[in-house]
């Protein structure tokens, strides 16, 4: 089956942002004075924004709802954005932009509704995008599929027709059960598993290199030299 869209990860991919993400959740977990580890980090990583609201707020034995603490982390993350600490990563913007031009392109994150819009907003590149799907819309966050059997639908495409890029462990893990062909982009603060890489048809050394892979794939090049 001919590979013919990409859906692109958000966080660690096109912006750098996963240590907002971190920072945020210690804060939250320091006001209720409890300590916020990597471990704590490295279990949420992928959850959709319901389910690691619900984690910080069982963690830190706060009297808040789930959605009250996910309302105060993405407040503290909106503000992060706004002042603009969420910069593209190197080649981003070119990456997305090229490749939009020539195939539709969607973003499947586990960022809730209000960060995906806040970022692409504040970089120009809403327009870029056919669908956008946060994993707050789908019943199952990241490693499940859900998420990015969504946006792929949403394309009008199958799973099988849709490259991805992933940074994360859980995020490798959704793209491949959903059958895209996934490229890796470790995430080099929390890098991925070496059983979740073993999932990647390829791995890339930063955008540009994700972008020539992209452009191989789609136009049958890299395709064909792997045999698929």
């Amino acid at each position: 089956m001919a590979l013919a869209a990409v859906v692109f990860d958000l966080d660690g991919v096109l912006v750098d942002s996963e240590h907002l993400w971190e920072e945020n959740w210690v804060a939250y977990a320091a006001r209720h004075r409890t300590e916020w580890t990597a471990e704590d980090t490295a279990s949420v990583q992928g959850m959709s924004a319901p389910e690691w609201a619900a984690y910080l707020a069982k963690r830190s034995g706060t009297p808040e709802s789930a959605a009250d603490v996910e309302r105060a982390v993405v407040d503290g993350m909106i503000a992060a954005i706004e002042a603009g600490e969420a910069p593209l990563l190197p080649g981003a913007g070119e990456m997305v932009r090229e490749v939009s031009a020539k195939f539709p392109v969607a973003l499947a994150s586990s960022a809730a509704r209000r960060v995906i819009d806040a970022v692409l907003d504040k970089h120009g590149l809403t327009g870029e995008f056919s669908a956008t799907v946060s994993s707050a819309e789908v019943a199952r966050g990241k490693p499940s599929p859900d998420v990015y059997l969504e946006a792929a639908a949403r394309l009008g495409r199958s799973g099988e027709e849709c490259l991805g890029v992933e940074d994360s462990s859980n995020g490798i893990r959704a793209a491949a059960a959903a059958g895209l062909t996934v490229i890796a982009l470790p995430n080099p603060v929390y890098p991925p598993k070496p059983d979740a890489l073993e999932l990647a048809a390829a791995v890339a050394e930063n955008n540009d290199d994700v972008r020539r892979k992209l452009l191989a794939y789609l136009s049958g090049e890299l395709a064909e030299a792997s045999g698929r």
